[in-house]
This record gives structure tokens, C-alpha cells and sequence, in this order.
């Protein structure tokens, strides 16, 4: 039997196995069987029955498929799988064992939709007609009224999250910004994203030159010993022609954010950056009159990309990193020369299982990027990586810049901006809280990855920015979107 201790190792399996399969070449034909050999029976491991877990695995397979789980696809990378969402608590106020039973109904009284009926022992609540207004839990003199509220919800920054007539969550891709919050918050595993490990697979096997631009918030993520050189080695062992620090790009995109900067300030304007897709995402969707503030300089992820694809036409890219939102700015946001395809950690942890790939210690002798470069992957390394750039080619302005260190900073600085009373010149955000390495597909907690982050980073040499790019021609595409 399928011994499944956490969702976590669920969404593994399932993804190893499909990329198995893929590699194998008889995904068509394992499909379907896929489910009954995870979930053997006839006792259920962890839901009500060996059905429902099974049509969780059916789910999960499609989104890593790319498919939606279900028959309908609104084309967002973020979905919902119903059968898991469905064991979710519906009402988001419940009535506790803290209940007297008191005879002064205050909390039947309050409520002016009729959702409280008295019960035998405690009041009870009609999640169909409750509309979450909190009256009864304010009204109870017991404070036996608690306030149940969904992960995926609470964690949406941008209210993207409703619930249907059946209490299933149910996302709205014009409102979401990608950030991935909700499939890292919820319990169940309900909310999961699309991936493209079939397609990195595909190509791969047709024997294209694959290669894999690896996130600066990368390093500390799996122990002291796990370096960039051991990504690389890895790669190359499950098949791809190399693997590049995205930390490269971040030198790159700092060049041209400084000129942007310098350009805009000199001229009395302001500017937010580009290099988070959450972000845009949320400029884009929530606050459209700032979308021409945004920088036009295009992402790292996007800067190596496009110089890869500059010497190789025919290459393909993938980005892996800790970030959803990522995959949005391949899918939705179209830009040229992006990379093909991204992918999380899990997805590439898949892929080299299912080649027999283990990451191995390795020394810490491939550096791409500066420390600036790398520091790309923390809240406010944009910020002093562009400062640095000035600095280094003696253009210091007295310029003035708001980290927004999380969606709810980015939401407060853009409804400054907008209102034209944002003190600072330029807005630097990141939707999650620390940077990239916050991202939802993290492997390792913030504070956990910290020192070793912090120390792998110190190893590399102190190379400036300018000489750094000297290395490269960067005449050869464009920077710019």
C-alpha cells in the first residue's frame, strides 16, 4: 500500500512517477494505472475512501500533464483540485463546545439573515445562508462563535479566493496574480499548478539542447554542501547541455535598471521593477494606471535566456527556481527570448530521479553571477545590486527606494504611488515576504537556509558587476522587453 506520511510527499510521488513514465515513453498506457498502484486498498491512507484518494492522484497527474484537473481550464497556472478541496471546512463561522445553550440568543438576535437556529445542546449555524459578517461571534457573550478561515483565502493578497455552492474553493483568474500563496498555505494540498515536466522531458529525449537557469535563491536552499556546481553536474547527468546561473541575469538586468533608474530620475519620475512576476502580475491586474511605471528591463530569468538563445537559436531554456509566479511570466506574460518553460524544485527533483540523478556535494567553484547577482533572490537585492552599478560607474544620485518585502508592502507602496504620495523614487517589490527565497515551492525554510545562504554566498569572489559583464556581449540582445 501507498504509505503517503504528508501532502508533501504525495505531489513527489506523483510527479516522479509521471516523469518516470515519461522518460520510459509509456505514460500513455500508465496513465491510468498510475492511481491504483500508489493506492493499492482496500483501507484508505489518507481520506475517506481509496476512490477519493485515487481521483486526487487522477488530478494530480493531469496538472503535471499541464492539464487542468478538471474539464474546464480558465488557463490559469493556479488550480484547484475539487476533490481534494472538498474535505475543507464550508462555513467560515462555527459554533464551539464553548456554548451555553443561554437562553438570550444574542447570537440569533444579531444575525440578520436568518443563518442561526437554536439546537439541542449549542446554536447551529446554516452555512447556506451565512454570509460571514461576524455579528454572532461579536454578539456571544461566551465568545463560543469561532472564525474559521481557509488558508488558501486568508493567504490570497489580493481576494482572488471564493467559494461554490459547494464550498470548493474556486480562484478568479482575472483577480489572481500567481503568486502561489494559496497552494503553499493549504493543508489538503487542494490548490496546485500546471507544470511542464512532459514537455522538458519531450525535448530532452528529441535530444535539443536543454538548458536549465538556475534561481540565485537556489543557494542554502538544500545544505552547505549543495552548490551550484552540484546543480550543474546533476543537470548534465540527466541530460541537459549545461546549466547557468540566473544570477548572471541579475547583473545583467542591473545595468539596465540603473540606466532606467538614472533616466527616469533625472527626469522627475518614478519607477517600480520588474524582475518579480507577482508583482507586475499585481500591477497589471489591481492597479492598471501604473502599469507604464513599470521597468522595461525584462527579468534574469529572461536576460540569460535571451543570451543563450543568442548564440543558439534553436536552445531551449528552463528556468527552476522557488517561484510559481514564474510560470506565469512564461505563459501569460509572451515576452521574447523568454525561457521556454520553469519549473519548481519538486519538478526538477522528478526529473533527475527519474534518471537516477542524486544532488551531490560538490565545491563551490562555479560562479556566474557577482554576490549582488546572487543576493537577486532576497528582498532588496535589486535595490543594492543597482546602487553598487552606480556607484561603480560614478553616477551617484541621491536616489530614494521602497523595499516592499512582501504582497502586503507592494500593496501599500503602488496605493501610495497612486496617489502620488509615495515619498521614495522607486518602488523595488517582491510579493513574497523575504524575496525568492520565500518563494511558495522553497524547499527549506527562510530562517533554516539563512546562514548557510549567507556563508555559500561569502565563498564567491568579490568580482565587481562591471567586470563581471565585461565577460559577456551584451550587444548581442536585448535587455529590454
Amino acid at each position: 500500500m501507498y504509505d503517503v506520511t504528508s501532502i508533501q510527499n504525495l505531489k513527489k510521488d506523483v510527479l516522479y512517477l509521471v516523469a518516470k513514465a515519461s522518460f520510459e515513453g509509456t505514460l500513455e498506457e500508465e496513465r491510468d494505472h498510475i492511481p491504483e498502484k500508489m493506492i493499492e486498498g482496500p483501507e484508505p491512507t489518507f481520506r475517506c475512501c481509496i476512490y477519493k484518494e485515487r481521483e486526487i492522484v487522477r488530478q494530480r497527474i493531469r496538472l503535471a500533464e499541464g492539464k487542468a484537473p478538471g474539464a474546464e481550464d480558465d488557463g490559469n497556472i493556479m488550480q484547484v483540485i475539487k476533490s481534494a478541496c472538498a474535505d475543507c471546512p464550508i462555513s467560515s463561522y462555527v459554533v464551539t463546545n464553548n456554548c451555553q445553550n443561554c437562553l438570550g440568543k444574542d447570537c440569533i438576535k444579531a444575525c440578520r439573515f436568518g443563518a442561526i437556529e437554536p439546537g439541542h445542546t449549542r446554536s447551529r449555524i446554516d452555512s447556506q445562508k451565512c454570509k460571514e459578517c461576524g455579528m454572532c461571534a461579536k454578539a456571544c457573550p461566551y465568545n463560543a462563535i469561532a472564525h474559521v478561515s481557509r488558508p488558501c483565502k486568508d493567504s490570497c493578497p489580493v481576494d482572488a479566493i471564493s467559494y461554490d455552492e459547494y464550498g470548493v474553493s474556486v480562484i478568479d483568474e482575472e483577480k489572481c496574480i500567481r503568486c502561489g500563496q494559496c497552494a503553499a498555505k493549504c493543508p489538503f494540498g487542494a490548490i496546485g499548478t500546471k507544470t511542464w515536466i512532459t514537455n522538458v522531458i519531450a525535448d530532452l529525449k528529441a535530444g535539443k539542447k536543454v538548458y536549465a537557469i538556475l534561481a540565485p535563491a537556489t543557494e542554502g536552499q538544500f545544505g552547505k554542501d549543495i552548490t551550484m556546481e552540484s546543480w550543474r553536474q546533476a543537470v548534465k547527468k540527466a541530460g541537459f547541455e549545461d546549466l547557468i546561473e540566473a544570477g548572471l541575469g541579475g547583473d545583467m538586468t542591473t545595468c539596465s535598471e540603473a540606466e532606467e533608474w538614472l533616466e527616469a530620475y533625472r527626469n522627475g519620475e518614478k519607477r517600480t521593477t520588474s524582475c518579480c512576476p507577482g508583482f507586475v502580475n499585481m500591477i497589471r491586474k489591481h492597479y492598471p494606471d501604473l502599469a507604464d511605471l513599470i521597468s522595461t528591463t525584462v527579468s534574469p530569468m529572461c536576460a540569460v535566456s535571451r543570451m543563450i538563445k543568442a548564440k543558439d537559436p534553436e536552445a531551449v531554456t528552463v528556468f527552476v527556481g522557488p517561484c510559481v509566479a514564474k510560470k506565469s511570466e512564461v505563459a501569460d506574460q509572451k515576452i521574447e527570448g523568454n525561457a521556454d518553460y520553469a519549473l519548481n524544485y519538486n519538478e526538477i527533483l522528478a526529473i533527475l530521479k527519474a534518471k537516477d540523478v542524486e544532488l551531490e556535494p560538490a565545491e563551490n567553484t562555479y560562479q556566474d553571477a557577482t554576490t549582488f547577482g546572487k543576493f537577486y533572490g532576497n528582498s532588496g537585492g535589486v535595490t543594492d545590486s543597482v546602487l553598487e552599478y552606480m556607484k561603480e560607474t560614478e553616477q551617484n544620485e541621491d536616489i530614494k527606494v521602497c523595499k516592499a518585502n512582501g504582497a502586503a508592502e507592494c500593496k501599500k507602496a503602488l496605493m501610495f504611488l497612486q496617489r502620488g504620495r509615495l515619498p521614495e523614487d522607486f518602488i523595488e517589490g517582491m510579493a513574497c515576504e523575504g524575496g525568492c527565497v520565500g518563494g511558495p515551492s522553497r524547499n527549506e525554510e527562510i530562517i533554516k537556509a539563512r546562514k548557510v545562504r549567507e556563508n555559500l554566498i561569502k565563498s564567491a569572489d568579490d568580482r565587481k558587476i562591471t567586470d563581471n559583464l565585461k565577460r559577456y556581449d551584451m550587444d548581442s540582445f536585448s535587455m529590454h522587453r
